[in-house]
C-alpha cells in the first residue's frame, strides 16, 4: 500500500512538473506572439493577455504543489531552528496540520467557486467558462493536499529520489 501511494504521488509530482513547465514555456511563446502582433502588424491580438494569466494561474498552483513536495517550497526557519528537538518536532507537526486544513479549504471551496462560475463565459475568451478558470485552484489543493497526507504518513520525501516505474516494476516481479 505504502509502494503504490508512493508511486501515485511520485507520477502527480512529475505531472505537476511538467504541466507547470509546460505553462512557462506557452507563456513565453504568447507573449511575444502579442507584442509582435500590436507593434509588428499593427493589429493587436485579444488573446494572448488573457491566455497568459491563465497559465500562470496554471503554474501557480499546479507549480507550488510540486514545490511542496520537492521541499523547495518558502519557509522561514528562524524560530523553529532555535526550538528543542521536541518542540521542533511538534512545530512541524502543527504545520502540516495546519497544510492540510488550508488544502482542504482550497479544495473544496475552489470547486464550489468553480461550480457557482460555470454558466458564466469570460468576456475577452468567450468559449472559455469562469468556472474552468478557477479549476486551478482545488486541483492543486487536492494535489498538495495527497503530498500534505504522504509527507504526514511517511515523512519528508524531498530527498527520496523519485521512483522509475519500469525499475519499480522489475523489482516487484523479482520479490
Amino acid at each position: 500500500m505504502k509502494n503504490q501511494f508512493l508511486r501515485l504521488n511520485d507520477a502527480l509530482y512529475k505531472c505537476c512538473i511538467w504541466v507547470a513547465g509546460l505553462s512557462i514555456l506557452t507563456m513565453t511563446l504568447i507573449i511575444p506572439w502579442g507584442i509582435f502582433a500590436r507593434y509588428v502588424l499593427g493589429t493587436g491580438s485579444s488573446w494572448p493577455e488573457p491566455v497568459a494569466i491563465l497559465l500562470m494561474v496554471v503554474f501557480a498552483f499546479i507549480g507550488a504543489a510540486a514545490s511542496y513536495r520537492a521541499g523547495a517550497h518558502m519557509a522561514v526557519a528562524m524560530v523553529t531552528d532555535r526550538l528543542p528537538p521536541a518542540q521542533r518536532k511538534a512545530a512541524s507537526l502543527l504545520v502540516q496540520v495546519l497544510m492540510l486544513l488550508v488544502c482542504v479549504f482550497m479544495t473544496y471551496y475552489g470547486f464550489k467557486l468553480c461550480m457557482t462560475t460555470w454558466k458564466q463565459f469570460l468576456a475577452t475568451l468567450p468559449s472559455v467558462r469562469v468556472g474552468m478558470t478557477y479549476a486551478p485552484i482545488p486541483i492543486g489543493g487536492a494535489i498538495t493536499l495527497m503530498f500534505v497526507v504522504e509527507k504526514l504518513l511517511f515523512g519528508d520525501q524531498s530527498h527520496r529520489q523519485v521512483m522509475r516505474f519500469d525499475v519499480v516494476e522489475e523489482n516487484e516481479g523479482a520479490a
